[in-house]
């Protein structure tokens, strides 16, 4: 489902002058099989959502290869990677990006429109049933608590049966209860999709119950 091969990425240091260059990740290799649930874990600043943003195909790596299902993000420009990812991948952030002036199911129905599905709402009001939130489809986000927030985030990127699920920090905004609740709805939707998930978190318990932990440090992969 996902390989990485020698994934590197340099930037520029603004604070040592421009010649000198800090690598953020060094020579990342993994393979990540269908349907398997993979956290990610590692201090603040080791590189986790830095190789999560490589392996979606939202940044370019200094160096290396991604395969995504198959395709090879980083022999396609940003075009053809934003095709794969409309195509295979599905998204859930810390913040939950909704776009505010959208109801939340104009929120869920919006990766189905932009990929041209039939019967958008009806789509978008299943999937917002079995995420507890049916009965709040018609209210905006800044009607909605942070919690209910990442629910619509949620069904959003399970909407269009996404082969793969990238999820960064999914409870940092959130309370330890509601985050418990959150976290437990992505598991269920998961093995009820069989997407494959990939999970950024400093939560060590949440990281025990993927079947995989992939550890970074300063931005090399320690364990796996």
């Amino acid at each position: 489902m996902l390989r990485a091969i020698g994934l590197t990425k340099q930037v520029k240091n603004p604070e040592a002058g421009l010649e000198t260059t800090l690598t953020i990740l060094s020579d990342v290799t993994l393979d990540i099989p269908a349907g398997q649930t993979a956290a990610i874990i590692g201090a603040s600043g080791a590189g986790k959502s830095t190789l999560l943003a490589l392996l979606a195909g939202l940044d370019e790596p200094s160096a290396g290869q991604v395969w995504l299902n198959g395709v090879e993000l980083t022999a396609l420009d940003e075009d053809g990677r934003a095709a794969a990812r409309a195509q295979h991948v599905g998204f859930v952030f810390q913040s939950f990006h909704l776009v505010p002036s959208l109801t939340a199911v104009e929120n869920v129905m919006l990766p189905l429109e932009l990929a041209g599905k039939s019967n958008v709402r009806a789509t978008a009001h299943e999937v917002l049933e079995k995420v507890g939130l049916a009965a709040r489809e018609g209210h905006y986000p800044r009607q909605l608590s942070g919690g209910e927030q990442q629910r619509v985030a949620i069904a959003r990127a399970f909407v269009t049966r996404p082969a793969i699920l990238f999820a960064d920090e999914p409870t940092g905004n959130l309370d330890a209860a509601t985050g418990e609740r959150i976290i437990q709805l992505l598991f269920d939707l998961n093995r009820a999709t069989n997407t494959t998930l990939v999970l950024v978190t400093h939560d060590q318990n949440i990281a025990q119950r993927c079947e995989r932990v992939i550890r970074l440090e300063a931005g090399k992969v320690v364990s796996q």
